[in-house]
Order: C-alpha cells, then sequence, then structure tokens
C-alpha cells in the first residue's frame, strides 16, 4: 500500500492517506513520561533530583540537588536512562527527578 492512497479509519470513521493513519497510530502509542511535578519529559531533557537516592551496587549516593544531563527514555513510563561520572548503566524513576 501507498501512502498516498486513502483508507478507511474504523476508529474515527474517516478516510485518510495511509500515512496520516500510521502516524495516528504511532502517536497513540507513544508512552508519555512525566517527571515529579508534572511536566512532559523528552529525550535530552536535563532533570535534577527531588531526593537523595542510593545507588545499588555503585555504594554511591546521589543528593538531592544534582544535576543530570541528556536523559534518554526507556520505553517505561517511569523509568529514565542516564549517565553520571562514575556510575554506568544509570536507571532513575520519574518521580524522583524534576525538568530543569
Amino acid at each position: 500500500m501507498s501512502d498516498d492512497e486513502y483508507v478507511y479509519d474504523e476508529d474515527s470513521g474517516e478516510w485518510m492517506t495511509a500515512a496520516e493513519q500510521a502516524s495516528r497510530r504511532a502517536a497513540e502509542n507513544a508512552i508519555e513520561v512525566r517527571d515529579a511535578v508534572g511536566n512532559v519529559l523528552q529525550d535530552g531533557d536535563q532533570v535534577t533530583l527531588i531526593k537523595d537516592l542510593d545507588v545499588k551496587g555503585a555504594g554511591q549516593t546521589l543528593k538531592r540537588g544534582t544535576l543530570i544531563k541528556s536523559i534518554r527514555l526507556t520505553g517505561d513510563a517511569q523509568e529514565i536512562d542516564c549517565k553520571f561520572d562514575g556510575i554506568k548503566g544509570l536507571v532513575l524513576r520519574a518521580e524522583f527527578v524534576r525538568k530543569r
């Protein structure tokens, strides 16, 4: 099927191009990740910790107010992947960060 062919969307009851239907379905399946105060997070955002967190396996505590740069979304609505000096594979829960 070509992207410029029209298809009938049973959910909305409308005729639309195949490309438009694909983009609508992708938008419906997108996961929205929100920080502790409700701001929507995106890849590349900077966040600040709102609570002291003990890092398992690293023997280190990340203090409240620590800036984490360039986060990546994982596909889970509550987890973000990030890098921090001396800690590899750091995954934080979105409820413990605030968008900067």
